[in-house]
């Protein structure tokens, strides 16, 4: 049986391979960029009025003198007309400034009689509310660094100099395999010694929330050969979650199913508190994980180790990782490493009641996992613990 932190470091080494896919933006909303991100047109591309007001030549305006207007330029127009001296042009926020013009004066900053303005800024200068050409991005600058993160602000940048799709780390497809006799789908009437099945939903809700959508979902029976179709069916995914069955009794079948169908054992069984009987394999270059039961172990498991792996192929961090002190004084025994749903108060977290694996009341409420280091036994109020951010 291995601890925490080496079956972390296993599933790390085992994620090697990035598959990187070429996306429109607004499908890459959210993922990492694979490659860096060069301008291919100056932004703006040319100099554009910041104000609705009138554009002038400041080097040759005459201060003593009113300025003579002589047509407009709206915004998506463009005019090659010279403006002289002593001559303005009405302009509109976001048009081409033109020829022979370098500043704009607001329009709230003058006095109109006619065609004729006379401009009260004292404080102008050359060049004010103008905006350079080039002045955000020059065409072949470094627009977004390789591994920038697509939010919906760097989708609307990129549109906004001319990028229409990216290369991004591609998201994993995913499928799911729950086990178990005793499962029953919600829309059934329930019968003695049944349960109604929540650990795909739990899962899908969890893969939905990181923008992935399973390829495939599957609930079958404690039958080996089911399992087994099952699994075979399923490795072509880059990662395969199954449910229950993991652990040694006489209906714990997925471990010898996973062998059968040719997937290569890394470590069954952690050192941990909920879901000792963890497993984690591989097929070529498919990663399985077959979790306990339990739904609290299931989702436990999910966040702590399965997010990982997704992470590693999206280049994204899940679950992230804070430390936070203790509300309350804790204890537990020596050799195993706990995973506690807790919640998150103003300055502190807290342990939540209900722990056992079984149940999930306490982490339909809980905000964070924490994590109670695997030797160490008492915990005082105020003690540093890591903390699990539930996504």
């Amino acid at each position: 049986m291995i601890n925490v932190t080496e079956a972390k470091q296993l599933i790390n080494e085992n994620c090697s391979v990035l598959k990187i896919k070429t996306l429109p933006l607004l499908e890459a909303n959210g993922s990492i960029l694979a490659e860096p991100i060069y301008a291919i047109m100056d932004t703006p591309p040319f100099d554009q009025s910041a104000m609705d007001g009138y554009a002038f030549s400041y080097q040759n305006w005459d201060k003593k003198c009113n300025l003579t207007v002589f047509g407009e330029i709206q915004t998506g127009n463009y005019s090659t007309e010279k403006v002289l001296a002593n001559q303005a042009v009405r302009i509109f926020t976001g048009a081409p400034i033109p020829p022979g013009t370098d500043t704009v004066v607001m329009q709230e900053k003058i006095t109109r009689d006619g065609n004729t303005i006379q401009i009260l800024d004292t404080f102008l200068v050359k060049g004010a509310n103008v905006r350079p050409q080039g002045s955000q991005t020059k065409k072949g600058e470094l627009a977004l660094q390789e591994r920038q993160l697509l939010s919906p602000v760097a989708i609307s940048f990129l549109a906004g100099i001319g990028i229409n799709k990216v290369k991004v780390f591609s998201k994993p497809t995913v499928s799911i395999i729950v086990t178990g006799k005793e499962l029953a789908k919600a829309e059934d009437t329930i019968s003695e010694g049944k349960i109604f099945e929540s650990n795909s939903i739990g899962l899908i809700a969890a893969l939905n929330q990181i923008g992935i959508n399973p390829v495939s979902v599957e609930v079958v029976d404690d039958v080996e050969a089911e399992i087994e179709k099952a699994i075979s069916n399923q490795l072509s995914s880059d990662i395969l979650i199954l449910t229950g069955g993991v652990s040694v009794g006489d209906y714990d079948l997925v471990p010898a199913s996973l062998e059968n169908c040719g997937v290569q054992k890394i470590f069954h069984k952690i050192k941990q508190k909920p879901g000792k009987p963890f497993y984690f394999g591989r097929h070529n270059q498919t990663l399985v994980f077959a979790l306990p039961g339990n739904p609290a172990a299931v989702m436990s498991c999910f966040y702590e180790y399965v997010a990982q792996a997704i992470g590693n192929f999206t280049q994204k961090e899940y679950f992230k990782k804070m430390a936070f002190p203790l509300a309350e004084d804790f204890n537990k025994k020596a050799g195993l490493t706990f995973f506690l749903k807790g919640k998150i108060g103003e300055n502190s977290v807290t342990v939540l009641n209900n722990q056992e694996s079984y149940k999930l009341n306490s982490f339909a409420v809980a905000d964070c996992l924490i994590e109670f280091d695997e030797e160490k036994e008492i915990f005082q109020k105020g003690d540093l613990v890591n903390v699990g951010m539930i996504l």
